[in-house]
């Protein structure tokens, strides 16, 4: 069993910046990808950003360029650095790690962004 815990969000103002961590800990084995999904009120889970176990990033088109992906191996943790919030970005974000192809999700942390 893997362990997931998420730390980091909170309330900003439009135009700030959040840092949002996810430690992984228990049963890790070998780790495939972490990443970042984030959720609104209403609309589905989709995802944010992911870095696979050889550093290869991706992210979503409407985060490129404001947000940045990172990964600790030595400590299992994965970070999220949002930079130029918008209103949109508002969400619950869930941190998602890929464990020889089982997926494991943290219990959230919200987003809000404040015009």
């Amino acid at each position: 069993q893997v362990q997931l815990a998420e730390s980091g969000g909170g309330l900003v103002q439009a135009g700030g910046s959040l840092r949002l961590s996810c430690a992984a800990s228990g049963s890790i084995g070998s780790i495939n990808a972490m990443g970042w999904f984030r959720q609104a009120p209403g609309k589905q889970r989709v995802v944010v950003a992911v870095i696979r176990s050889g550093g290869r990033t991706m992210y979503a088109d409407s985060v490129k360029g404001r947000f940045t992906i990172s990964r600790d191996n030595a400590r299992d943790t994965v970070y999220l650095q949002m930079n130029s919030l918008k209103l949109e970005d508002t969400a619950v974000y869930y941190c998602h790690v890929d464990v020889l192809g089982a997926d494991y999700w943290g219990q959230g942390t919200q987003v809000t962004v404040s015009s």
